[in-house]
């Protein structure tokens, strides 16, 4: 595979890269979480716009992520909206996710963006080129906070991601069952093995999942997301647990 490479950051090869989420509702919270995440250096931060009260108000939203980049100046970052049917925080109509995300892009502020699969062929495709302009690398994601789909739909989603350019595509889905988290390894395994030359991000959330953020390496899943202090998804670890917990799994592959 040759990984993608963002601030000596190589995504795709390796142990996964853990990214950190600053996840607040107002400027204090977000600045506040932000300084303690810098300190501990992940490999990449995820700030996640729709946990900001205001995060409609581009021009507030903007400020903030200046404030943001300014304290992780060293760390990629990566800008989510993640909307309110994939579990995100607050409701948004396809127009204002992609004027938000649009800005984002156009701050140069960020080095990756996440793009919903669900929000629109026209509006991923329009973002994409724009963030591919910038250099920004785009990540396609669909979260599915209810239930794990059949392997077949899995594949289906990640395989379209694929198609539609995805510089990585990522999916995430609710287990019912321990079966379900086999499930989604499964289809780890699977588009990794059909596209080894793309990085991919796949999770099993709470509690259930937890395996699957610990073990990503052993079938294909290039990073997983912990948590400093706040988790912006059910099943999260501490961010020094999973350091620990990914370097014992690396260490003893070979």
């Amino acid at each position: 595979m040759v990984p993608i490479v963002i601030k000596n950051i190589k995504i795709g090869e390796g142990i996964p890269k853990v990214c950190l989420p600053i996840v607040g509702h107002t400027q204090y919270e977000i600045i506040s979480q932000a300084m303690t995440i810098a300190a501990l250096r992940p490999d990449i931060v995820e700030f996640r716009a729709d946990w900001f009260d205001e995060a409609l108000n581009t021009e507030l939203t903007l400020d903030i992520l200046k404030s943001v980049r300014k304290l992780l100046s060293k760390i990629p970052l990566l800008f989510t909206f993640r909307t309110k049917q994939e579990g995100g925080i607050m409701p948004a109509t396809p127009m204002q996710y992609g004027e938000i995300c649009r800005c984002a892009i156009e701050s140069d502020l960020i080095d990756m963006i996440d793009l919903e699969l669900f929000v629109g062929d026209d509006i991923i495709k329009n973002l994409m080129e724009k963030a591919h302009e910038k250099d920004i690398k785009v990540i396609i994601s669909n979260h599915d906070f209810e239930k794990t789909p059949p392997a077949m739909v899995l594949i289906s989603r990640m395989e379209k991601m694929i198609q539609l350019g995805a510089d990585i595509p990522k999916l995430a889905v609710m287990p019912q069952s321990n079966k379900d988290v086999l499930t989604l390894l499964e289809v780890t395994d699977i588009v990794h093995n059909t596209h080894p030359d793309v990085p991919i991000i796949t999770m099993s959330m709470e509690g259930k999942g937890i395996v699957s953020r610990i073990c990503g390496e052993i079938f294909g899943s290039s990073v997983t997301f912990g948590c400093a202090r706040k988790a912006s998804a059910p099943g999260q670890i501490e961010a020094d647990e999973l350091e620990r917990a990914i370097r014992i799994v690396h260490d003893n592959m070979s």
